[in-house]
């Protein structure tokens, strides 16, 4: 072999050292975490246990996932073009549910002002009709999602400034706007409050992917965490009559808490202990589910919500049926939820291609 092939060769093992040619191989772990987050929304939308949250705070497992991810990609890239490209993942998949969901609201009389600009980049909650608002209710968390995005290489740079304190810190805002200063009932201040309530989740991706984890003893980390999860449990439920609910959903102070507690247990398990979900491989459906919910995370959860809306009426033209109404549990809420299940399936399998499209990848019914 010549020198410039040994050196060809030399250079094509530093780069993939290096993560920036060869595709990064999947974590079993943080794909079934995102995958559960997904099955207790859906299943919190179809059910609203208020309890839901505390069992598993889906909302800040998946900003805390997206954190990590966001954190690899900003060591391995620019950031403008991690930006770009996270935007081009998102947006396709959003503009496709909002042909649907938009349209049938301007058909049923609608009538949008210049906010209308939010539903090509939601960069604030998009305009809706109160008939449509369980289909638009959800993008939310777009909204928060693409705000972090575009703060991320700041928040970044101040997280490596000082990790453990920017960490600790992440906490402040929701302090401050639960005690100090009430933000106001607009667009701007509902955006705020959800920044504030999931910022310690996404800064804590970073504080995993930059390794902080692994350098903290248990005690630092474990005693903190489940402070944190009693205080946020106390708040809840001491302001219960406050809020009409102990749903961590509607109380941001407590939801802040108990996610930044149980997230960081979570990462802490893998980073510290090494947890690793590798044997899901020998449970081969299960592990292609993991797969298929992880390829299409955004379509499964900007339809789910129509799903469920749909399933009502095709349940009720069930009890047209005498052999159905004698023998289907027509008005159980898990029949409910299997139906949408089913609905889910078949939107993720019409609409699922336009994410693989969004990724510059070859469009497929199913990864």
């Amino acid at each position: 072999m010549g020198a410039h092939s040994k050196g060809a060769v030399r250079a094509v093992r530093t780069v993939r050292a290096e993560g920036d040619a060869a595709p990064a191989a999947r974590d079993r772990y943080f794909d079934t975490l995102r995958a559960l987050a997904l099955v207790r929304v859906v299943a919190y939308h179809a059910f609203g246990w208020p309890w839901a949250g505390l069992v598993f705070p889906s909302m800040g497992v998946m900003f805390g996932l997206a954190g990590t991810l966001m954190a690899r990609s900003l060591r391995r890239r620019p950031a403008g073009a991690v930006v770009r490209s996270r935007l081009r993942r998102l947006l396709p998949p959003f503009w496709c549910w909002g042909l649907f969901v938009a349209g049938a609201m301007l058909v049923r009389g609608w009538m949008p002002g210049w906010q209308l600009v939010y539903w090509v980049v939601p960069l604030g909650d998009p305009p809706g009709s109160a008939w449509g608002e369980q289909a638009w209710e959800i993008l939310w968390y777009l909204r928060t999602y693409l705000w972090f995005v575009l703060l991320s290489p700041l928040l970044l740079r101040l997280f490596r400034l000082a990790p453990v304190a920017v960490l600790l810190l992440s906490l402040a805002p929701i302090a401050v706007l639960q005690f100090l200063w009430q933000p106001p009932d607009d667009r701007f201040g509902t955006g705020l409050l959800d920044l504030a309530t999931y910022l310690f989740c996404w800064v804590l991706g970073f504080a995993h992917r930059d390794g902080v984890l692994d350098r903290l003893k248990p005690v630092a980390v474990v005693v903190p965490s489940l402070a944190a999860l009693a205080c946020g449990a106390w708040y809840a439920f001491a302001h219960r009559a406050e809020y009409g609910t102990y749903d961590l959903d509607d109380i941001p102070f407590a939801q802040a808490l108990w996610s930044a507690g149980f997230v960081t247990l979570l990462m802490y398990s893998k980073a510290r202990l090494g947890v690793d979900f590798s044997g899901l491989a020998r449970l081969r459906r299960l592990d292609r589910l993991v797969t298929v919910f992880n390829a299409r995370a955004v379509t499964l959860y900007l339809w789910h919500e129509l799903a469920l809306v749909l399933a009502v009426p095709l349940i009720d033209r069930l009890w047209d049926v005498p052999a159905f109404e004698a023998y289907l549990p027509l008005e159980s809420q898990w029949f409910l939820l299997g139906v949408g299940w089913v609905l889910i399936a078949v939107f993720v399998l019409l609409f699922g291609w336009v994410e693989d499209v969004a990724a510059r990848k070859r469009a497929r019914l199913l990864p």
